[in-house]
């Protein structure tokens, strides 16, 4: 208990430095469905498509077939969104800072699937895309809902949709059809 004082403490006290709100840096915001605010709102985008790119580059090279199809969507489609949001924040539209590198945690992912291959490659590059792809969609929903700039708001209402189709193709990324079921 005194642990979690101290750490919570610490963090709090941290606010500055930390890229991120506390709210939205422990998920608090999310499960109480508040918009992020615009800076941890470009912040988590931005980390989020590096993630996607890094990630699905090494799933090109590691991964089965069906990995590497989804990997090369993956690539394109947040190579684009990332595009975007540099351009919305470049043109002064957006009144945030782009992070130029991820944050330790998706870090450690990288680093896990580098050293990783085969079923290990593909068990955790899977897992990871549902658990990205899922925090995306409610960061997203939660700002084209509440967000604080209108440009932002719109562009991620928008872009919403591909990130639910990205959602459901990781869901079924590993799961063989079943009998009669369509192979979409």
């Amino acid at each position: 208990m005194k642990r979690t004082i101290i750490a919570l403490a610490c963090m709090v006290l941290a606010g500055p430095a930390l890229a991120q709100s506390l709210g939205e840096k422990t998920g608090v915001n999310s499960a109480l469905g508040v918009a992020p605010a615009t800076a941890d709102f470009v912040t988590q985008v931005a980390i989020s498509d590096m993630f996607e790119i890094e990630s699905s580059k090494l799933a090109q090279q590691k991964g089965n077939a069906e990995e590497k199809a989804f990997a090369q969507q993956m690539i394109t489609d947040h190579t684009k969104t990332s595009n975007e949001l540099k351009g919305l924040v470049g043109n002064g539209k957006v009144q945030a800072k782009l992070p130029t590198a991820l944050d330790s945690s998706h870090q450690s992912k990288i680093d896990k699937l580098k050293n990783a291959s085969g079923k290990d490659f593909s068990s955790d590059y899977n897992s990871y895309q549902v658990s990205a792809h899922e925090d995306a969609v409610s960061l997203f929903e939660r700002y084209a809902k509440g967000g604080d700039n209108a440009e932002l708001k719109d562009w991620a209402g928008k872009t919403l949709p591909a990130l639910k189709h990205h959602l459901e193709m990781a869901k079924n990324l590993g799961r063989a059809p079943s009998v009669g079921q369509s192979t979409k």
